[in-house]
């Protein structure tokens, strides 16, 4: 299990704002991409005269659409939105390269280890300080940072896509200087969170989600686009890349996104760790070491059912009467 199975409670599902972003969203462009290529004529396996393919045709055919075929055109779109949505969470790992090896995962691995080295020696000043000059400790700060940002610290957690490596590198870091695992931790510091904290973490999720769904869609969508070109003018077949590059761009939106998040989610653990300790009626701790201890203990027992220390110090409120 990953913090991306447990970023967005259960409440969450439904027609609201979040189900037309992420799900009924990038199904209407694909829709509408589609249906446009076949009112111009695609596919155009008939080759007879005059029935070439045409943007002309397409909007004519749009024009003409009446009140009920408009509406029906939107319920099929809602239903196959409606239908494809249990697979939202499926396709963001997928995209963070949750797959079998035989599919290339290895190769794609060594590839982002090579990124994570590079960005690691960036982030290494000279020995000899007195060769370190204000830009170069800029540049090696900003190397640290994005290493820390982009690539979890242990490489046999590295993902073979930069989407998966920023949510590893999330899971692996959020909340570890206090103690606490980010993955059995979350869903219990979430509904402790203060509302801006919770807006700030929901809407940078429901981007990265967006993102991810559109760029499986527009990928889904450009062999579908393909087909309907096939017999159709060599230049109309450019046409194929338009899904295409949308698709790229929207993942690469999505990884922007999930940089956003994880930053959202690292800033919830460092306001509310108290809030959660003392949701759970424990004795706020004076030390780091204890509350790093402390956080411990309760992840142990969230993972893995360890008992917790027979001597744990609770606060309950008594009763002023």
């Amino acid at each position: 299990m990953s913090l991306s199975d447990l970023a967005k409670p259960p409440a969450d599902s439904g027609f609201g704002s979040r189900f037309y972003l992420v799900s009924y969203l990038p199904t209407y462009a694909a829709a509408v991409f589609v249906l446009l290529l076949v009112w111009a004529g695609a596919p155009d396996w008939l080759g007879k005269p005059g029935h070439g393919i045409s943007f002309g045709r397409a909007w004519s055919t749009a024009a003409h659409l009446d009140a009920g075929q408009i509406v029906m055109l939107a319920l099929v779109i809602l239903l196959v939105a409606v239908v494809f949505q249990p697979f939202q969470l499926g396709i963001v790992r997928f995209l963070e390269g949750y797959w079998p090896s035989w599919l290339g995962g290895t190769a794609l691995v060594s590839g982002q280890t090579k990124r994570k080295r590079g960005l690691a020696a960036q982030a290494q000043l000279p020995q000899d300080p007195g060769k370190h000059t204000d830009p170069d400790i800029q540049r090696a700060g900003e190397a640290g940072r994005e290493l820390r940002r982009r690539f979890p610290l242990p490489d046999d957690l590295l993902r073979p896509t930069a989407l998966g490596n920023v949510l590893a590198a999330l899971e692996d870091d959020a909340g570890r200087e206090y103690g606490l695992d980010a993955v059995v931790a979350w869903p219990r510091l979430y509904p402790v969170l203060g509302d801006q904290v919770r807006a700030l973490v929901d809407d940078s999720r429901d981007v990265v989600d967006a993102m991810a769904r559109m760029a499986a869609t527009m990928a889904i969508t450009t062999p579908i686009c393909g087909v309907l070109l096939i017999y159709c003018p060599l230049w109309w077949g450019f046409l194929v890349l338009v899904p295409l590059v949308l698709s790229w761009f929207a993942y690469r939106a999505a990884v922007q996104a999930a940089l956003g998040f994880a930053d959202a989610v690292r800033v919830a653990f460092d306001l509310h760790r108290f809030d959660l300790l003392t949701a759970l009626h424990m004795r706020l701790p004076e030390h780091h070491q204890e509350q790093r201890v402390l956080g411990e203990q309760w992840c142990d027992y969230w993972r893995q059912g360890v008992p917790l220390r027979p001597n744990l110090e609770y606060t309950v409120e008594k009763d002023k009467a």
